[in-house]
């Protein structure tokens, strides 16, 4: 192979893949198998992420200190206000999975209990979110770094299993509103445990292998929000907002019939169709799905 062979484009870009996907797998302490990491979301991405990374002005570290972000304070200061709303909303049965499947970002967790309400997805809030939470989007509003936010639940007993977020351009905030506060209810980013709270926030990288698990009787509900990464490079800032207005933003999702449905998550619904029709093959006849 000629030496103008070496570098031209595909070589170089199939370059950055490998390294990068490499930083990405030996981030933390905690990581997957090779066959589970050469599959995962966070191969095909960890360029767009060791980007972000490189550039990125808090530590590299699972958790954060969340006094690096004085504008959160505010939510914390008025968390038994965003409590009364979340709890209105898991009284009226608000707080729960996907009726269809067109959660593309959290459609695995369904299956364990995890559930979900949203608030605001990339810029945008849900019009039953301004019906029913609207005090929470009046102080969100005064907060234009929270990119995402939601009313997230782990019921007694459900469970998240270990896996990384896909998108290294944001940070991961949560606030707790209802909480057994037992190490018993807890998530475990890159080896390290906290349990939630109630009335404490906590501000983690998402980016790294994290679980959780509800052990106890009591239900646990959060404030969750996603914050956008601070990036010490103009341009870099620039184009992480930009990749969140217009890609991150498809895959927005709705809480009620009716609400708009990213583009990402309409191709979502369609190929999970598919995957469904092959498990159905699958247990019929093992010889004939393969």
């Amino acid at each position: 192979m000629a030496l103008a062979d070496i570098f031209a484009p595909k070589y170089i870009v199939a370059a950055l893949l490998v390294v990068s996907a490499v930083a990405v797998h030996y981030r933390g302490r905690v990581r997957h198998g090779f066959f589970r990491q050469l599959s995962d979301h966070s191969t095909l991405l960890a360029p767009y992420n060791v980007f972000m990374y490189l550039f990125s002005a808090v530590p590299s570290k699972p958790f954060l200190d969340v006094t690096q972000f004085p504008e959160l304070k505010v939510l914390q200061d008025n968390w038994r206000v965003i409590r009364e709303e979340a709890i209105n909303l898991q009284e009226e049965g608000r707080i729960k999975a996907a009726e269809k499947y067109n959660d593309l970002g959290f459609n695995s967790f369904f299956r364990t209990g995890w559930k979900r309400f949203y608030v605001k997805w990339y810029d945008d809030y849900l019009p039953s979110a301004r019906e029913q939470c609207p005090r929470t989007i009046a102080l969100l509003e005064q907060v234009p770094s929270v990119t995402g936010a939601m009313f997230a639940s782990l019921p007694p007993g459900a469970r998240l299993v270990r896996h990384r977020d896909p998108y290294g351009g944001s940070l991961r905030y949560h606030l707790g509103l209802l909480s057994p506060n037992s190490p018993d209810c807890c998530i475990y980013v890159d080896g390290e445990k906290y349990f939630w709270r109630e009335g404490e926030a906590v501000m983690f990288d998402e980016t790294y292998i994290h679980s959780a698990e509800n052990k106890t009787d009591h239900q646990r509900i959060v404030l969750f929000c996603d914050v956008e990464r601070p990036i010490r490079n103009r341009v870099v800032r620039a184009i992480n907002r930009w990749v969140s207005r217009h890609i991150i933003k498809a895959s927005a999702t709705q809480n009620v019939e009716g609400e708009k449905v990213g583009v990402l998550n309409h191709i979502f619904s369609y190929v999970y169709h598919v995957r469904l029709l092959g498990k159905r093959i699958k247990k019929w006849n093992r010889h004939v799905y393969y």
